[in-house]
């Protein structure tokens, strides 16, 4: 193969060179470009953000690139510009107005797409359906929908008029959508009548009867058609979309916006009960997701993309929605699972669509190392030249894996580090000039400053573990949670003064390399040694038969703590007393003798929230307490809590 593949003797890391081909093409083509312009952009960055901002059209130029703080930050001071403006209408201009700017299958394998120019047509029409029921600028508009184009059209026409949208994914329950509903404030609610997801109707529109039901703050709800089934219209409050779109006209024209306009509010889940809305602001937001996007994706104007986040997540919003349409991309989205009807259903996709980007979850990647490589052999996946892997860190395992049988070794893979608090991608491979260490999200973005650092906020040395922070403010950092500024300077901005808290550890190797090792309170301490989690869990899944894993700490006597481990396994192989002590003994030789799981439990899935995150709070809740009091709305299936707890009673 052309990539060339050594083992880097100061970390014990392979290191995957970028393809000379893929090079030879690619916007930043070598590591010594990036270095340069990293340099450039840390010593210079009122320079460097003033030319990226640039790359985009403003209605009114900027009189400053950033105020330089963390706490009420601003970025492009004074401008004033109209993000779905950015996403549309400038590309109308010349030939991309007849490019495909959406294709979308569903789950029934129904298929549309849109050009630049009916995208904007839509989201035009849309937009003066919002503002004929009295959506105003800075009003918040709920959109709770299934992955389906009117779901972006619905974001975007938002933009359009200046209201503030909160995309509630489409899997969350009654009460949980309704917490989001009151507290952004928002009265109108975007939905459909149902979605689909493994041949089953999700009753959105339900949904939203409960949770009306549940208060008065819901005045007016806009339903979309999607699966058919019947439901209740309020007269007064609900309306049918089809029949809103044919009372509009098709121009609507943009509004100007201050830069530091809210864009949106999205709400994350901490460990606590409740959860977080996380608000971005217009310019800043949309400058840093459109240069990441161009950059850590190698976007070309003959690319497919596909990013199979949902809308609901932060990922959607940046690398679905608005990072690919600022910049003119084709973009794939696809409604439903990955293992419906079959587990191949992915790779159908690439093959039948020719995608040339894959940007998907370690989760998701895990799975298809347990479904096994037969399913992907059926297919061309020839069409694909870039990976991507995005939510948690990948251990070097299920990397190398999806580098082998997914990308055939001919694909670079960017292993993004970022929060929904960023915005955007802040450490990550850009693929032409990187030099890939699997496991490691590799180098910081242009003009990020991240380190390690110790409870005093002192650096650390190659190889020491820490909390990962970022030392100077950028473009797309959040701009607060919805209606708790105390939470915010508290959570982000105290523990380590004069930087922003990022709540992972990880730790940095000899070339600068930053490996994240998981969040903080996945750090189990054991006999004073601080042990990451996700390292444990690494070493699990590189025995053969495990496909996933999580481990927690939990008290124990003489230790402090002891690490207790949950994994699921492949085909093939079942629970036995004797494999649980295999895997720890594997553990050991992997890491070594501190790092022996006092405890194996076998799980048929673990708990995962819909964003694909593995939620090992609950793991350690339910082993300790036998109960959950914390957050559960974000769980995949609320049913796992059952059996985690049958796994402790059942097995050793």
């Amino acid at each position: 193969m052309e990539a060339q593949k050594k083992i880097d003797k100061s970390t014990s890391a392979v290191v995957i060179y970028p393809p000379s081909s893929f090079s030879k093409k690619a916007l930043i083509d070598s590591l010594e470009k990036y270095s340069f312009l990293y340099k450039e952009s840390i010593e210079n960055p009122e320079l460097f953000w003033g030319k990226a901002a640039q790359e985009i059209e403003w209605f009114r130029s900027w009189e400053k690139v950033s105020n330089g703080r963390f706490i009420d930050s601003q970025w492009f001071c004074g401008g004033s510009l109209n993000v779905a403006f950015n996403c549309l209408d400038r590309h109308l201009k010349g030939d991309r107005r007849n490019k495909r700017a959406i294709i979308w299958e569903g789950e029934n394998g129904e298929c549309l797409s849109y050009t630049y120019e009916e995208l904007a047509k839509e989201v035009a029409i849309v937009a003066n359906v919002l503002k004929r029921h009295g959506v105003r600028k800075s009003d918040t508009v709920v959109i709770y929908m299934p992955l389906i184009p009117q779901a972006i059209i619905t974001m975007l026409a938002c933009a359009r008029i200046g209201a503030i949208h909160n995309v509630v994914f489409a899997g969350f329950s009654a009460k949980a959508l309704l917490e989001r509903i009151q507290d952004s404030e928002a009265s109108i609610v975007v939905t459909a009548d149902g979605g689909f997801r493994r041949g089953k109707i999700i009753p959105l529109k339900a949904r939203v009867d409960e949770a009306a039901s549940m208060s008065s703050q819901i005045k007016k709800v806009l339903v979309y058609k999607r699966v058919g089934c019947s439901i209740q219209m309020i007269p007064g409050r609900d309306y049918w979309m089809e029949e809103e779109l044919q009372k509009v006209e098709e121009h609507c024209e943009p509004i100007a916006l201050d830069s530091e306009h809210p864009l949106f509010i999205l709400y994350t889940s901490g460990t606590t009960g409740k959860p977080k809305g996380i608000v971005h602001s217009s310019a800043g937001y949309l400058v840093q997701v459109a240069l990441s996007t161009k950059m850590i994706f190698d976007l070309k104007e003959k690319d497919l993309y596909w990013c199979t986040a949902d809308i609901g997540w932060i990922t959607g919003h940046s690398y679905v929605v608005y990072g690919p349409l600022a910049n003119g991309a084709s973009i794939f989205i696809y409604e439903g699972a990955p293992d419906y009807p079959s587990v191949d259903r992915f790779w159908r996709l690439i093959d039948a669509h020719k995608i040339t980007i894959f940007y998907t979850s370690p989760t998701a990647i895990r799975a298809f190392i347990k479904w096994g490589t037969s399913w992907i052999e059926n297919y061309d996946l020839s069409s694909l030249r870039l990976l991507g892997s995005v939510g948690e860190p990948i251990n070097p395992e299920v990397w190398l894996w999806f580098y082998r049988h997914v990308g055939k070794e001919r694909c670079p893979i960017v292993d993004t580090w970022w929060q929904t608090e960023t915005g955007s991608i802040l450490i990550s491979a850009l693929p032409g000039a990187t030099p890939m260490k699997p496991g490691s999200a590799t180098l910081p973005f242009f003009g990020i400053l991240p380190d390690v650092v110790d409870e005093k906020g002192q650096s650390l040395p190659p190889g020491r573990n820490g909390f990962l922070v970022i030392k100077r403010p950028w473009p797309s950092l959040l701009r607060g949670i919805h209606k708790d500024e105390t939470s915010f300077k508290k959570i982000y901005f105290s523990r380590i003064p004069g930087v922003y808290f990022t709540g992972d550890g990880a730790y940095k190797d000899e070339e600068g390399y930053f490996w994240i090792t998981g969040r903080i309170d996945d750090v189990i301490n054991v006999s004073g040694h601080r042990i990451g989690s996700a390292e444990v869990e690494s070493a699990l899944v590189s025995h053969p038969a495990v496909a996933e894993a999580a481990v927690v700490g939990i008290p124990d006597s003489t230790k402090g703590e002891a690490i207790l481990g949950f994994v699921t396994l492949k085909e093939g192989y079942l629970p036995s007393t004797e494999l649980s002590e295999a895997l720890k003994d594997h553990v050991v030789k992997e890491i070594g003798s501190l790092a022996r799981p006092k405890e194996i439990r076998f799980l048929d899935t673990l708990p995962k929230t819909r964003s694909g995150k593995i939620v090992r709070r609950l793991l350690k809740e339910i082993s300790l307490e036998g109960r959950i009091t914390g957050d559960t709305t974000t769980l995949e299936d609320s049913q796992f809590i059952d059996k985690i707890a049958k796994a402790k009673n059942d097995f050793p």
